[in-house]
Order: C-alpha cells, then structure tokens, then sequence
C-alpha cells in the first residue's frame, strides 16, 4: 500500500513524500516501509505491525522507532519519528488509511499467530545483520 505521507524538515516546513508499506504473511510482525525520496535513494524501516497499530491511538514505541496520534483536526494523523545514529525524521501519517490497511492485515494473520513457524536465529540474523545466522 502506498500512503502519501508529510515530513517535517523543521517546526514550520513540510515536504510530501510517498511511502510503500508492506505485509509479509510470513512475517507478519513486522512491517517494511520504504520511504520514496524524489531525489536519491529510499529509505527502508522495518517496523512492528503492533507498534503502527497501537501508535493510531496512543504513544507508542521506544528507542528507535515512535508514533503517537496528533492533535485532533480535520483529517485524523500521527506522528513517526524514526531515529538512528544517521538519520532523524518525523512523518505525519494519515490515520485512517493505515488503519484501514493494519485492519486488512490483521484478518490475514491475527496478533496471536504474528510468531507461529518463526525461525529465530533467521530473524535475528537477518535483524542484526549476519548472513550466518540461521545456517545450519
């Protein structure tokens, strides 16, 4: 699903971005969202499908990855604030469609089934970045 998302660059300044968030059935904990910049390359975040869900709502997440609803308005948003030792970024990101889009995801592979056939060292491997993890 492609949502079309604002980044806030500073207090006062917005710039329109698209973002592709994607749901592996596999793996349905976790969320990939690829932030397409128009100049340069995309930025990929892999983000727990618990996390977005809750952040809808209410503050949610810790350390790396935070998302809260904004103030009341017209159109029903919150916020996600990505931070890395290379990159901070806040997006505001319209409630209504990624809820309906979690919603989808969730009839797919509900919360109680997310770490049914999980391979954990693979996740882990893969999470942390080591291609012999896993490896029999």
């Amino acid at each position: 699903m492609f949502l079309e998302l604002d980044q806030m660059v500073d207090e006062f300044t917005r710039q329109p971005m698209r973002a592709k968030f994607s749901f592996d059935p596999d793996m349905p904990a976790v969320i990939t969202v690829e932030f397409l910049a128009e100049r340069g390359p995309s930025l990929i975040w892999h983000i727990g499908r618990g996390l977005l869900h809750l952040g809808l709502s209410a503050m949610s997440g810790s350390g790396d990855v935070r998302m809260w609803p904004t103030l009341p308005g017209e159109q029903p948003s919150s916020w996600l604030l990505l931070e890395s030792q290379e990159v901070e970024a806040l997006f505001e990101v319209p409630t209504t469609a990624l809820g309906e889009w979690l919603d989808a995801t969730y009839r797919v592979a509900s919360s109680m089934t997310e770490m049914d056939g999980l391979d954990w060292d693979a996740f882990l491997g893969e999470l942390l970045d080591d291609p012999g993890a896993g490896a029999p």
